[in-house]
């Protein structure tokens, strides 16, 4: 089947639609897993994966040291110089080892008190020492990634997130069913092994190509340009995943696990199409936003990613909403209580879009201080606000407290983007 010509002429379109297709098949699956996961683990099971998906995703930028944007700017900027590229991933290996090791170190010997603050229990704390043996995987999927899409590959990247997901699938399926909770916790933390072989199966050839692995040299000589976005990473992905990981403490600490499972179940239901936008955020929008250096064109680009994205997803959340009660019964055949938490869920996530593509040109042109406020501020608003909301609303405070908070961060951020455009025409 052709792809219309009005698809075919607008690349944003053809990734989202390409994208389309493996979120589509990503869903159904998860659909199937999530469902498994209600009826063997219910809702503290939930919970406990919810703690383990926000400590990994706290691993992936302290262990690569919170440089995937720098990689994706630059190789987008200097995919053509290999003398730059060389410079680059001789820094972003050096950094990367350094962060491995510290990590590992760190999960290793305090495996323990890690595990009685993730899970109320020092039963897992052969899980975290297991998470300590992945976290190099990590930390190299991760760089070779930011490749990927640093050379906005979408086709490549389509293939090596279906494959990767599916295989962890897979594995995911047989490990719960085989050993309950434990089972499922365990193929989460080897899934970053999965992943990076994926990875290397399709991508290695391409690799070569950009990085020249003889030719790296045990220096930093774009240090200083990559710990730029490290600063940034830690206000966004790290502070992000912890505040989750100590909300969720909150919700199991002052209602029940059972609740705490329930807003994770929301989560995961928002994170599974969300993440149909973050390939376009690090695949299309930060390389372009990258090579735009005028306020005209910024605009311009601005106005065509927001008519392509924004009633695609505003349709499709709105078709949520409405077949909320069938997508519980399909998903989550207990969890009742998750009707109403999508209203809020549901609004805020599509403000969070519209926000989320007027914040990349913060990493794009590197504006360290602009981001790390509004990332201290989105965050600050969604901590205090889901603890003073959920004493009054319960745990559907956290959702409210979500919607609220993306609310302001949009005003703030759209404010602090054409502020940079003002002060750089003032300087001309």
């Amino acid at each position: 089947m052709k792809i219309p010509q009005f698809i075919r002429a607008n690349l944003l379109l053809k990734m989202t639609s390409l994208n389309a297709v493996v979120i589509s098949i990503r869903l159904v699956v998860s659909l199937f897993i999530q469902r498994l996961l209600a009826e063997i683990v219910g809702e503290a099971g939930i919970a406990k994966i919810g703690q383990l998906r926000n400590l990994e995703q706290i691993l992936s930028s302290i262990a690569s040291v919170g440089i995937f944007s720098g990689i994706v700017k630059y190789v987008a900027e200097y995919k053509e110089d290999s003398e730059q590229l060389k410079r680059l991933f001789s820094s972003a290996f050096v950094l990367s080892l350094f962060g491995v090791v510290v990590t590992a170190l760190f999960l290793f010997f305090a495996a323990t008190p890690i595990s009685r603050y993730l899970f109320a229990s020092e039963d897992f704390t052969y899980l975290i020492k297991l998470v300590a043996v992945t976290v190099p995987f990590i930390a190299i999927y991760r760089i070779f990634n930011g490749v990927v899409n640093g050379l906005s590959m979408y086709k490549k990247f389509a293939k090596i997130d279906l494959f990767g997901y599916l295989f962890s699938a897979v594995l995911m399926v047989y490990f719960l069913i085989n050993y309950n909770i434990d089972g499922a916790l365990v193929a989460i933390a080897v899934t970053p092994v999965i992943q990076l072989t994926v990875l290397m199966t399709i991508f290695f050839k391409t690799l070569k190509e950009y990085i020249d692995f003889k030719g790296l040299s045990f220096n930093t000589p774009m240090a200083r340009s990559l710990l730029a976005f490290s600063l940034m990473s830690l206000f966004s992905s790290i502070l992000l995943n912890y505040v989750e990981i100590d909300i969720r403490t909150m919700i199991r600490n002052r209602i029940t696990e059972a609740d705490s499972g329930i807003w994770t179940a929301m989560t995961f239901i928002s994170k599974n199409y969300m993440v149909f936008s973050a390939a376009i955020f690090t695949l299309y929008v930060l390389p372009k936003f990258a090579s735009i250096h005028t306020e005209v064109g910024f605009r311009k680009e601005l106005f065509s990613i927001y008519k392509t994205l924004l009633p695609v997803f505003g349709l499709g959340m709105i078709l949520v909403y409405i077949f909320r009660d069938v997508v519980i019964q399909l998903i989550y055949p207990d969890f009742t209580a998750m009707s109403p938490l999508f209203k809020w869920q549901l609004m805020g996530d599509f403000v969070r879009l519209a926000s989320l593509v007027l914040a990349h040109q913060f990493l794009a042109k590197k504006m360290v201080r602009n981001f790390i406020f509004s990332e201290i501020l989105s965050l600050g608003l969604f901590y205090f606000l889901a603890r003073y909301l959920t004493d009054i609303y319960g745990v559907e405070g956290v959702v409210m407290a979500h919607f609220y908070r993306y609310v302001i961060y949009f005003v703030v951020v759209f404010l602090l983007v054409f502020r940079y455009f003002r002060n750089k025409r003032s300087k001309v």
